[in-house]
């Protein structure tokens, strides 16, 4: 396995210092990158999140579960779409393992997302069409806390 992948862990404490263009760019190539169900490309959308009074809007109505990270990518998928769900969870971890090689922290979070879905004032500022949903949301940024938790038997495994 590669390193940015053991290295990717839960971030939910980030510094206020701003992720670089460039790096953002690198992660939103990793988005692109992810597979899809059924080659069905126009069932997931992401919505990349830097401004300010956006992140604040969203923190307030999802009760700081975004951790006051300075960028979300916020991932949508058409509703009632079969493999939806699953597209949006490759997307997204290719986003934390790219964050990950470039040393930035990120965590998966799906009740924020889930919040956000009945918010639709904001909905509609983060251009999410009528038709889908926000699956996933991304918190991505320089952590100010790097978790060091042996992961190594956390799950069961069968061999055969």
């Amino acid at each position: 396995m590669t390193d940015p992948v053991l290295k990717r862990v839960a971030v939910r404490k980030y510094t206020n210092e701003k992720v670089a263009q460039d790096d953002i760019e690198k992660l939103i190539n990793a988005f692109q990158a992810a597979p899809c169900g059924m080659h069905q490309t126009d069932v997931m959308q992401m919505t990349v999140v830097e401004d300010e009074k956006l992140l604040s809007q969203i923190e307030q109505v999802t009760s700081n579960a975004c951790y006051n990270a300075p960028l979300l990518f916020v991932i949508n998928v058409k509703k009632n779409n079969e493999f939806g769900e699953r597209d949006a969870s490759v997307a997204a971890e290719n986003i934390m393992i790219e964050a990950a090689e470039l040393n930035l922290g990120s965590v998966y979070l799906m009740s924020a997302a889930s919040v956000l879905n009945s918010a639709k004032n904001l909905e509609e500022e983060l251009g999410v069409p009528e038709n889908f949903e926000t699956c996933v949301i991304v918190a991505c940024g320089h952590a100010s806390e790097h978790p060091n938790d042996d992961r190594s038997t956390r799950y069961k495994v069968i061999r055969k």
